[in-house]
């Protein structure tokens, strides 16, 4: 039953990842579950705004996507616990309207679902009101960047680790052994790059800004070529070990 004390309808949510950009990365599942799908959920949100739209519209077909049902689902870029906590509870309510109606609703997601996904916070709020849910993974934005440098990410008995850039203990997570994944660098970007010459870590660092996408830009060593401009939300270091 869900936590209006009916029975379960049919209706079901899905947090499908599109990939870090190259919508040929997305899934055989996910691409299905879009055509098969009642309503897609798009997050409305700072700098990402739209791109998982034109991922996923670019791989379904524009003739296919354009003719669903789309919602628009705010989700804010910010850090205020108390605003983020009622974003999330508006977003499940006005999800859990559309799975009432016995509907299925894909909710698109950059990269991954499991990852660093403002979706999850939906994800979890839904599932705890009893309705049905499933996450279809995406490729991570870290994998795909690994594969656009033409290098590995981990080998044997390496650790991995995946560290979010623009939070605190970053030079802590630098001296962790193994290769390190550094994300959401975004406007933390110069001074991610003065902690990584400070630690002496820049020759073994690389960046790619928005991999998979018309505008990436590839810097495969950073202590040769630093970016000039904003890197903006979508970048991704590799510090490599």
């Amino acid at each position: 039953m869900n936590r209006k004390g009916t029975m379960m309808m049919a209706g079901k949510l899905y947090g499908v990842g599109v990939g870090p950009g190259d919508p040929e990365l997305m899934t055989l599942k996910a691409v299905r579950l879009l055509k098969e799908c009642d309503f897609v959920a798009v997050p409305k949100s700072g700098e990402g705004e739209g791109v998982a739209k034109q991922i996923a519209r670019r791989a379904v077909g524009e003739e296919i996507f354009d003719q669903k049902q789309l919602v628009e689902v705010a989700m804010p870029m910010t850090r205020d616990p108390q605003l983020l906590e009622e974003s999330h509870r508006q977003a499940a309510e006005q999800i859990e309207a559309l799975l009432d109606g016995d509907k299925t609703v894909v909710f698109l997601t950059l990269g991954d679902p499991a990852i660093y996904s403002t979706y999850i916070y939906v994800h979890k709020r839904v599932q705890q009101h009893g309705y049905a849910v499933e996450m279809v993974p995406g490729v991570p934005s870290f994998c795909a960047v690994a594969a656009k440098l033409n290098i590995s990410l981990a080998e044997g008995a390496q650790p991995l680790h995946v560290i979010p850039a623009s939070y605190q203990g970053v030079e802590e997570g630098l001296e962790w052994a193994g290769p390190k994944v550094l994300m959401k660098t975004g406007r933390q970007l110069p001074v991610l790059l003065d902690t990584l010459q400070q630690a002496d870590k820049l020759k073994k660092s690389a960046l790619v800004c928005n991999c998979g996408l018309p505008d990436e830009r590839v810097y495969p060593d950073l202590s040769l070529e630093r970016p000039q401009e904003q890197a903006g939300y979508f970048a991704t270091v590799l510090v490599k070990e």
